[in-house]
């Protein structure tokens, strides 16, 4: 076995290189260390990963319910906590994973509900955008409702990403997957309008930029879209994982094709796609009573 320092973090600039390597987002990446980082102080000072215990994240986990985490929340966390350890497991400088015997905290299902696709399409199509920075937003807003897009995708969409004389968008997903996204023509039209009006500083590929040319964040764009969902008399509050859900419920609606949802959203398993596009039981009961051949009574 590898000698470990006795300092926890002094293998953090391997283990952020490994995650590099896999191809995880820099938003995830960030999240990783976050929750890192909030593990180091719930620890005990100077603990050595050689001496990290089942009982010692136990008790982690504990003090972060007590402090109002979320089931949730604690999830995450722990699948954080797994996968530096499986890292220093694999590395071999610990001959076990403490989180192994660990279950995660159930969540109960907490889905967005979608927005009605008549409000969104009144919604979008009432918009005034004219400035850079409208046009700009209505480009974003139209792009993760017409396609779906992960929040952390949209932000790391560059200029040859963008295919819209073929309306499609090339997007790069979690694990760093690729996989190629139809866009609508309400889409294209929004980018076509933003586009000649896009800020940029020199070298600056990213789609979607500030007012000082330099690519959007995920906080600046949640806020964009909250700001503009108070403007435009929206009825809930909007965030891109709305938008990503809507989508999904209002394609599954329409088609009926779970796979299809499925390559659309970039899901690697189809349990996740079933999680985002639950219909409600009148819904599926219709579906039911005018496709099943069982299912509609004779007339008496």
């Amino acid at each position: 076995m590898k000698q470990a320092s006795t300092s926890y973090w002094t293998l953090w600039d391997e283990f952020f290189q490994h995650l590099q390597q896999r191809g995880l987002s820099p938003l995830t990446s960030t999240a990783y260390e976050r929750d890192l980082i909030q593990l180091s102080q719930l620890l005990p000072e100077n603990l050595s990963p050689l001496n990290i215990t089942r009982l010692h994240l136990v008790g982690a986990l504990k003090k972060l319910s007590g402090l109002g985490d979320k089931p949730a929340s604690l999830a995450r966390k722990l699948s954080t906590w797994r996968t530096y350890f499986n890292f220093l497991q694999q590395q071999g400088y610990i001959t076990a994973n403490p989180t192994s015997n660990i279950k995660a905290p159930k969540a109960g299902a907490r889905l967005p509900k979608a927005v009605p696709a008549e409000k969104l399409n009144q919604a979008f199509d009432h918009a005034c955008a004219s400035d850079p920075l409208s046009l700009r937003d209505q480009a974003i807003f139209e792009l993760l409702y017409g396609s779906g897009l992960r929040l952390s995708e949209l932000v790391q969409l560059d200029l040859h990403h963008l295919m819209l004389e073929e309306n499609w968008v090339h997007v790069r997903g979690k694990g760093n997957k690729q996989r190629q996204v139809p866009l609508g023509q309400k889409s294209i039209e929004a980018l076509q309008n933003y586009l000649p009006h896009r800020y940029a500083v020199s070298g600056e590929n990213a789609v979607f930029t500030s007012r000082r040319g330099t690519r959007l964040s995920a906080r600046q764009i949640q806020n964009r879209l909250n700001i503009w969902s108070i403007t435009h008399g929206s009825d809930r509050h909007l965030s891109p994982h709305m938008l990503r859900h809507s989508f999904a419920s209002h394609v599954l609606q329409s088609a009926h094709d779970i796979r299809a949802v499925q390559e659309l959203l970039g899901h690697k398993s189809i349990s996740t796609t079933q999680q985002y596009t639950k219909l409600d039981f009148n819904h599926l009961a219709q579906i039911y009573d005018n496709t099943h051949p069982r299912a509609k009574r004779r007339n008496k």
